[in-house]
């Protein structure tokens, strides 16, 4: 099971985040480069954060199914924001897709960066990941 945790010895977090993830020693680590708002086709699927942030995490959920994993096996996160502008929507949809992966408050280590831009003009997030999978036997 992964372990998150913040000391007291450290201010509290400013968000929904833990200062410390650890994963258990039967574990692989898993990265997930930068993920941004485009759907399985590659269309951007909106031009708010809130929008592009859903498909974000849509997207790192689908990763993590496809590697045997889940959002409960978030070790990190690594969010980029394009503009104090997005913030607002960014964090509205942590809110709400926070709420269905980690009910219990059991949230995994992040740091947040606002960008001047990212990628392309129109993306407004993105987020990379470190997560957690079984090891699997040799082959």
């Amino acid at each position: 099971m992964v372990r998150r945790w913040s000391p007291p010895e450290v201010g509290a977090p400013l968000a929904k985040y833990h200062h410390l993830a650890a994963a258990p020693a039967d574990s692989e680590l898993l990265f997930i480069a930068g993920q941004v708002g485009t759907d399985a086709t590659g269309t951007l699927v909106g031009s708010d954060a809130a929008t592009q942030a859903r498909q974000v995490f849509a997207n790192i959920e689908a990763l993590l199914t496809s590697a045997g994993s889940g959002p409960q096996h978030l070790l990190r996160l690594f969010t980029m924001v394009a503009g104090t502008e997005h913030l607002a929507g960014f964090r509205s949809t942590v809110e709400e897709v926070f709420t269905n992966w980690f009910p219990d408050g059991d949230w995994p280590a992040n740091s947040l960066i606002v960008a001047a831009a990212l990628a392309a003009p129109d993306i407004v997030v993105e987020v990379e990941a470190v997560a957690v999978v079984p090891k699997r036997p040799a082959d």
